[in-house]
């Protein structure tokens, strides 16, 4: 008994060191593992390559993080400070931007840190989705999850994107991330919008600054915000007729906030000098009217232009029409939240009544080693964005944020929620939507099959009336007409959570490794 008891125990000892001999080889193979990894993982992505994101690249490089921006375009810059084709040969491009210095300065930063290696930038990438990275995770965390218990969030996240024309597949992988992917228009749809002619504002200003090119030769423009001033006095500039800028806010919206507006003088002065361009140019402001419907066969003719009350409901016996070739029509922006929102970050609503991202101060999300900075945030501007950037980049970097960079964001955070209330759009504007008015252009769905859904269907959200009328469902996603379905559905817009933030091959899913599945 006693010789069997012995060589029982011996054996446990036996399969007790074997079993802590295959733990500790496997630990010391994830050791080696995370240690290979480590020379491929950045110690921040940025994803976007505007204000924000450009500012936080450089500001982070500069505290000494390895950073890796993927952006879509082939050049930094963004949608505000875009380039003409280098083939276009233009001789002043800084001629059609606002402070063209702060964007130079900081590219030639971008590229003085890329030959140093402390930057990589990948241009031409779309980033369509964010994972966590379990391959970072300590060993007792891929334990528990190989066993099903709960694990502890990665350490890493990994970034796929699409590149090129064919759709090529790429991957980075970082130890934090910071959305940087700015805003598009908004636009809230009127008869005619449809015809040949009719841009996007910010559209018509992409136009001139990318391509030189003008929509029109008798461009309205129209909508709602500050930008439209910007647009009508670079297209005036550059030689079109601006019969008149159509405003449906009134700017006596801004009477009520004289404190926010004296603590920014800069925006006061950039204000004045759009409104002195208009002058020069004779460019007439029409505020608290709409254009209302655009006429002409094959393409442009005229605009209608209606006086709206304070809900931006039309006074039909108050319109005229304008003659022109062309209309730049837009009613602010949207912040771009497809990456963010599929990761679970919260949002709040705006005071402009879009979704934003609910940030902390130093642009920390609601998830754990994803930071935001600029419009995803709420409107705000290139100056914002600027600051934003930098401030996320000391928080990633474990520093203290500098006290003038927090006054800064706080003064221009102000002023960004006085504006985005001063041009937030009135329930009325539906009153200009005929029945026939396509509102869904990718499906062709008129504004008559949208209130059918609403009022005898029953449809009471925005994804119910999409069931209903495919209103959403086209190219775009709902981008251009997700604003206007919702309003007609009577619910405001909801965070646009997707699982993939761009249109991506089907091979590049099936290619995913499960865990990324």
């Amino acid at each position: 008994m006693t010789d069997q008891a012995d060589l029982t125990d011996r054996t446990d000892r036996t399969d007790r060191t074997d079993r802590t001999d295959r733990t500790d080889l496997a630990d010391l193979t994830d050791a080696a593992d995370r240690a290979d990894d480590a020379a491929d993982l950045a110690d921040l992505a940025v994803v976007g390559a505007g204000p924000a994101g450009l500012a936080a690249a450089v500001a982070a490089a500069g505290l000494g993080l390895r950073v890796t921006v993927l952006d879509a375009g082939d050049r930094p810059g963004g949608q505000f400070y875009r380039h003409p084709a280098p083939g276009l040969g233009a001789a002043r491009p800084e001629a059609l931007h606002h402070d063209w210095a702060a964007f130079a300065n900081r590219e030639a930063a971008l590229r003085a840190h890329e030959s140093a290696g402390r930057i990589t930038c990948l241009a031409g990438h779309h980033v369509w989705t964010v994972v966590a990275d379990p391959a970072s995770a300590p060993p007792a965390a891929r334990g528990a999850a190989r066993t099903g218990e709960p694990a502890a969030r990665s350490t890493a996240w990994t970034l796929h994107a699409v590149t090129g024309d064919e759709g090529a597949a790429a991957t980075v992988r970082a130890r934090a991330v910071l959305i940087a992917t700015g805003a598009y228009e908004r636009q809230l749809p009127f008869p005619g919008w449809t015809l040949p002619g009719v841009v996007g504002a910010g559209g018509a200003q992409a136009m001139l600054k990318a391509g030189l090119v003008l929509p029109g030769k008798r461009i309205v423009v129209a909508g709602s915000g500050p930008l439209l001033l910007a647009v009508a006095g670079s297209l005036a500039a550059a030689g079109a007729t601006v019969p008149a800028v159509v405003e449906a806010s009134a700017y006596t919206a801004y009477a009520g906030r004289a404190a926010v507006l004296l603590r920014n003088p800069a925006k006061l002065v950039e204000g004045a000098t759009y409104g002195s361009a208009l002058l020069r140019h004779r460019v007439r402001l029409l505020t608290r009217h709409a254009v209302t419907e655009v006429h002409g066969t094959d393409r442009v003719e005229a605009v209608t232009v209606t006086r709206l009350d304070r809900d931006w409901r039309p006074l039909p016996a108050a319109a005229r029409r304008i003659p022109c070739d062309a209309v730049a029509v837009g009613h602010g922006l949207v912040p771009q939240l497809e990456l963010a929102t599929g990761l679970g970050c919260a949002t709040r609503r705006g005071p402009d009544g879009t979704v934003a991202l609910d940030l902390a101060a130093d642009g920390r999300t609601s998830v754990p080693g994803i930071w935001s900075a600029g419009e995803t945030g709420g409107i705000g501007g290139a100056a914002l964005a600027i600051t934003e950037g930098e401030i996320a980049a000391h928080a990633i970097a474990g520093r203290p944020v500098p006290a003038p960079l927090t006054r800064r964001r706080s003064r221009l955070r102000a002023f960004a929620d006085a504006m985005a209330a001063a041009h937030r759009p009135g329930p009325g504007w539906t009153g200009w939507l005929r029945d026939d008015a396509v509102v869904c252009r990718c499906e062709e769905v008129p504004a008559g099959r949208i209130r059918e859904a609403a009022d005898d269907l029953g449809a009471r959200d925005a994804r119910t009336v999409k069931l209903l009328t495919r209103a959403g469902m086209g190219w775009c996603q709902g981008r251009m007409c997700g604003p206007a379905v919702a309003a007609l559905a009577g619910e405001a817009p909801a965070p646009d959570r997707r699982p993939l933030s761009c249109p991506v091959p089907l091979r590049h899913l099936a290619e995913l490794p499960a865990a990324d599945g």
